[in-house]
């Protein structure tokens, strides 16, 4: 009767052993296949996956055949994935700030870069419409604006640290999309995105004045 009663705990061992390691599979493949969606699937995945509120430079990668998309949905799809970049920083330390003026500054980032992926978003479903993906992370100003990015440090530090640190890793990624926005004056077919490249110069340069001002006084 014990060796009956073992070998039914056995069994019945080996069966939960079994239902664990499934389980645990099908969260891994669930995921892998999570991906990158920020405005309604027109955005690519990398074969790790992607989440924002995790990510870091490394993580990001050009879509297949990038370059050689048009210009315009080139530059619509990289600005995209940078402004949403932005937004999460900014989100990362709203209302975390130990400087009241820096919690602002991050409110108005969040507000007004939502609005431009929203419009930029409907240029894409106006002028691109199916087209395959075009992140292009070799674009002007697009690799070295995410160098520095880490929102592990966002999310981790607090007090003068934490805003020393945002502004550490917003300024070049403003500095990036300027760069962007500058070359895509010269290269835009499209007269709508020049006007809003031209936003993004006067909007971000001001904000980086603001905060490299910011820098020197609170290092102090």
């Amino acid at each position: 009767m014990r060796i009956i009663k073992l070998l039914g705990f056995s069994a019945l061992l080996g069966a939960l052993i079994v239902f664990v390691s499934c389980s645990m599979q099908n969260q891994t493949n669930s995921n892998n296949y999570m991906g990158m969606n920020h405005n309604g699937g027109n955005m690519p995945m990398n074969n790790q996956g992607m989440n924002h509120g995790q990510m870091d430079n490394t993580m990001m990668r050009s879509s297949p055949n990038a370059a050689d998309a048009p210009y315009d949905l080139q530059f619509n799809d990289t600005m995209t994935m940078h402004h949403q970049g932005a937004i999460d920083m900014a989100k990362a330390i709203e209302g975390r700030a130990q400087h009241p003026e820096l919690n602002t500054l991050a409110k108005n980032i969040v507000a007004d870069q939502e609005k431009e992926i929203a419009q930029m978003k409907k240029w894409r479903d106006d002028w691109f419409k199916d087209k395959a993906p075009a992140l292009n992370m070799s674009m002007a100003g697009m690799n070295d604006s995410m160098k520095g990015m880490s929102m592990k440090n966002l999310s981790s530090l607090s007090g003068s640290d934490l805003d020393l640190e945002f502004i550490n890793e917003m300024i070049p990624h403003h500095q990036g999309a300027v760069a962007m926005a500058n070359e895509a004056l010269q290269k835009s077919q499209k007269d709508e995105i020049k006007t809003l490249t031209n936003g993004i110069i006067k909007a971000q340069n001001a904000e980086i004045k603001q905060m490299q001002a910011w820098q020197t006084a609170w290092k102090k």
